[in-house]
């Protein structure tokens, strides 16, 4: 359902209508809509989304899935706050916002979820793992890993968890942008997007 700031059916909300704070992520719009493509979700989804950040993802979602359920993870308290009056600037009212680590936090959510995001956590192994004990058959994960080490570590528990359907994406977007009277493209940080399926 568009919001006012938003009034358009489509994802990919510009990044500047965002609030944010230095040094806490944000997924990038291009990006976001690459992620937001590999969750394949219906209108009806529960998505948890652990080191939700910024909040991005939640409200492009909550606007995309009006009945379904978002629940955004995030261990820092005044983060957990920029989500919830992100939610607030895009009036998504379907977004709960748990201020907590994973995955230890993971056990005390109510609702278990047909989608898992995982953006962050520096145990993203254990995270995974975690998280795919409450998945359904057909759930599915997506997760980002913008180093090295993190692309490893995610492909590794792909492997163990025996997923399906693996597929890995990475992004290469270039934005004009206006410098002094010329006008030149400047490249986005690539990010690895990595997606798969529980199918038993």
């Amino acid at each position: 359902m568009p919001s006012q700031l938003w009034p358009y059916i489509t994802p990919g909300i510009p990044d500047e209508l965002f609030e944010h704070l230095p040094g806490i992520p944000l997924s990038q719009r291009e990006v976001r809509l690459l992620l937001i493509a590999q969750l394949r979700l219906t209108s009806d989804s529960v998505l948890w989304d652990i080191g939700a950040g910024t909040g991005t993802i939640p409200v492009e979602v909550g606007l995309l899935c009006p009945k379904g359920q978002i629940i955004a993870i995030e261990r820092d308290e005044e983060v957990a706050n920029l989500i919830k009056r992100n939610c607030d600037r895009f009036e998504v009212k379907n977004v709960e916002v748990i201020e907590g680590s994973a995955p230890e936090c993971l056990h005390d959510l109510k609702v278990a979820p047909h989608r898992v995001c995982i953006e962050g956590g520096r145990p993203i192994q254990d995270i995974l793992q975690a998280a795919w004990h409450y998945l359904p058959p057909s759930g599915r994960v997506v997760a980002t890993a913008a180093n090295l080490e993190s692309l490893y570590a995610i492909s590794q528990s792909f492997s163990l968890l025996r997923a399906r359907n693996i597929e890995v994406v990475q992004s290469a977007v270039n934005r004009l942008e206006t410098r002094g009277f010329s006008q030149t493209f400047t490249a986005v940080d690539p990010i690895f997007i990595l997606s798969g399926e529980k199918l038993d």
